[in-house]
């Protein structure tokens, strides 16, 4: 029987005893404003990483050599997004005390509220990268502060925070941003390549990298909940996170708002690929 978990792979590469990397599935879009489904995001990318090759000849690594747990879903806090914020945030925490890297396998951008607030916890010094077509910078909306569409705005008042990819955002998110002077990458494919160097020069040595699906052109990516024209393709995305690699440590990530049943199952498989070199790139090089 194949094991169901990330890679399909075998007890020895994915007990929690031989695990480097824990990937945690958190079904969550309560919150969603547009086009809800993120929440079977978490299982479409655990069944098509089964299909992945475990060998990246790119970066010469066998990826299950890494060890990958993959834990049961965080259940949905029905009280609402605050206490779901909690709940995600003490579940990442005790995995970080064993001194394990965590990725979230999204579910909606607001479950990235409480998995930042544990690592900055766990690494004091941390910043965050937050890749995605959409500022997330609203101090609440539709009635509450800890929805998807305010996940970078919170992550902001708990460490530095650099934007890369956008292509919308309200005027109440344009202000903030030149108010209080975050580091913004606004996606232009023609732009030179100095701008997004200075995204990078604003990070930490310890770097968390937040993935919002749709920051990919929705050519390549339409199985999103908010999908935008334009955007990046594959290998500019894995490029900008192979340079992030290079420089910085990548202590944890998330991979958010895979919506399986609204694109083809390729996006369920680019999506599960991401993650693997999410995981690639932060523990195959120690």
């Amino acid at each position: 029987m194949v094991p169901h978990n990330f890679l399909a792979l075998p007890p020895e590469q994915s007990s929690l005893e031989a695990a480097k990397v824990v990937l945690i599935p958190v079904p969550y879009d309560s919150t969603t404003s547009f086009r809800s489904g993120s929440r079977d995001g978490p299982q479409a990318i655990i069944t098509a990483s089964s299909g992945l090759e475990d060998y990246d000849f790119e970066l010469e690594l066998d990826v299950s050599e890494i060890g990958v747990h993959t834990t049961g879903a965080i259940e949905p806090h029905m009280a609402g997004p605050s206490p779901m914020t909690e709940r995600t945030k003490d579940v990442v925490a005790a995995y970080l005390e064993m001194g394990k890297t965590v990725g979230l396998l999204g579910g909606e951008h607001s479950i990235t509220i409480g998995s930042v607030r544990a690592h900055v916890e766990a690494y004091p010094s941390l910043s965050v990268l937050y890749l995605d077509a959409h500022a997330d910078l609203r101090d609440e909306y539709m009635g509450t502060p800890f929805g998807h569409a305010s996940a970078a705005r919170r992550v902001h008042e708990s460490c530095p925070i650099a934007l890369a990819g956008l292509r919308s955002l309200c005027q109440e998110e344009h202000d903030f941003i030149r108010n209080n002077n975050i580091p913004v990458w606004y996606w232009d494919p023609n732009s030179d390549r100095d701008a997004l160097d200075g995204v990078l020069d604003t990070l930490s040595d310890t770097v968390y990298v937040s993935v919002d699906l749709d920051v990919l052109d929705p050519a390549l990516m339409p199985a999103v909940g908010t999908p935008e024209p334009g955007g990046m393709d594959w290998h500019q995305l894995v490029s900008l996170l192979g340079k992030v690699a290079e420089s910085r440590r990548i202590v944890g990530f998330d991979v958010c708002e895979l919506a399986p049943a609204d694109g083809p199952p390729a996006c369920s498989y680019t999506a599960a690929k991401l993650v693997y070199k999410l995981v690639a790139y932060a523990c195959g090089n120690r």
